[in-house]
């Protein structure tokens, strides 16, 4: 055994706000040779930004994620989440793999008037199912990796692919009327997919290559409004026989969240015609077999022999694809600058950040106060480097590409300057 580490969020469901003072219960999950639960931590308290931090957790040695094994490469947790006027939160399933550090969002809902007093009828309960490549899901379908684009229906109307706020995910089949439907910020979908189909302790460029894959599928179904125009109401569904699997409410891992932050608008096309988003398919290679598609220990095994994400996709899915980036449209209040802000930078694009900053810091006080005079200087870079620290990202205190979008989410969702009903 090995340790994997665990961080807990918690957030008000309604302001997004991080909530300080919860009671933060960790506990091992029974496995099937009849070891019963037990409790790990007890009455931890989340800090000034909601969170538990730093949790040390056992999970199998890390080589059993490397290669397909009889043995499961991931612990499971139980985590419980209790705080005065909410509802309490129980999540089954949180998956630690060694030496990774592990995310676990905890949204909370106030407490209804009718129910002041603590029951378990109090308790929202989310199960984790197992990822994909552990556990047993439906094979993709094949389909054409490029689609005709029907007459527009009214929800994207755009000559080139562009990065939605939202995804909208049917968490069913297509024809279930009885699946929910999740609206869920783009970045935070590639990442719960990531999350559950390949192992945050992949080769970094493996990881890369899998990611953008779920990129180009994605913004495909979004280009092509591939079941709005058969008169659905969503983006893509959570069946691994369709499309990716996602799972309302699991973990995320940093190594993962990452590389999403990173290149979250890359995907691929095949020219000479198509300006569409690939229909990236893949495979996990061992279960289920895709020929002319990517297979994920396939992508595993170019990984480990130092291939770069680039060789590894074209491995896959041919010599002539092209990798573009989508411009981020939707739910941003400014655009990236294609240009680091650091020490000495002098613009508007630093005031945005500094007044940003200082709006997200009223619900994140840990985050330092700025004067907003569009000069870069240690104070902003200090603010930065705390927001960073708070949100998973390197702490560098410069705002790049994955800091500047990650500082607009976090901003748009604190400040519920988005639309109350977004459109895909």
């Amino acid at each position: 055994m090995q340790d994997g580490f665990l961080t807990v969020n918690v957030v008000d469901s309604r302001t997004n706000s991080p909530i300080q003072g919860a009671t933060v219960n960790i506990y091992s999950t029974p496995t099937e040779s009849g070891q019963s639960q037990t409790t790990v931590y007890s009455n931890l308290k989340s800090d000034i930004s909601g969170q538990v931090t730093n949790l040390s957790l056992p999970a199998p040695d890390i080589s059993y994620s490397q290669q397909p094994s009889d043995v499961k490469p991931y612990s499971e947790y139980t985590v419980e989440v209790i705080a005065n006027g909410y509802e309490t939160v129980v999540i089954n399933g949180t998956q630690l793999f060694a030496t990774v550090e592990s995310r676990q969002g905890v949204p909370m809902g106030e407490r209804q008037r009718s129910r002041l007093s603590y029951s378990r009828q109090n308790e929202v309960i989310f199960n984790i199912p197992a990822n994909t490549l552990w556990g047993n899901f439906p094979p993709k379908i094949p389909e054409s990796d490029l689609k005709p684009l029907p007459a527009p229906t009214g929800f994207v109307v755009l000559d080139n692919p562009v990065v939605p706020e939202f995804i909208v995910v049917h968490d069913g089949l297509p024809e279930d009327t009885s699946a929910q439907n999740y609206w869920i910020p783009f970045k935070d979908y590639i990442k719960n997919v990531a999350a559950s189909e390949i192992y945050s302790t992949w080769p970094t460029q493996t990881i890369y290559s899998n990611v953008i894959a779920i990129i180009s599928f994605t913004l495909n179904r979004v280009y092509t409004e591939w079941y709005r125009s058969k008169g659905y109401s969503f983006t893509i569904t959570s069946s691994t026989a369709y499309d990716h699997k996602f799972i309302n409410n699991r973990n995320f891992f940093d190594t993962i969240n990452v590389v999403v932050d990173d290149i979250f608008n890359t995907y691929i096309k095949r020219p000479p015609t198509a300006r569409q988003p690939l229909l990236a398919q893949y495979c996990d290679g061992q279960k289920a077999q895709c020929p002319n598609q990517m297979t994920q220990w396939g992508s595993k095994d170019l990984g480990d022999q130092g291939k770069s994400y680039e060789e590894i996709l074209r491995y896959f899915y041919g010599d002539e694809i092209i990798f573009e980036q989508a411009p981020v449209v939707s739910g941003v209040p400014v655009s990236y600058p294609n240009e680091t802000l650091q020490i000495g930078s002098n613009n508007r694009y630093v005031k945005t950040i500094q007044n940003q900053l200082n709006a997200i810091s009223r619900s994140y006080p840990a985050i330092p106060k700025v004067k907003e005079d569009g000069i870069y200087g240690e104070s902003t870079a200090e603010s930065v480097k705390t927001f960073q620290r708070i949100f998973g990202l390197p702490q560098t205190g410069v705002v790049d590409f994955k800091t500047w979008y990650e500082i607009s989410r976090v901003y748009v969702a604190v400040t519920k300057i988005a639309s109350l009903n977004p459109t895909i």
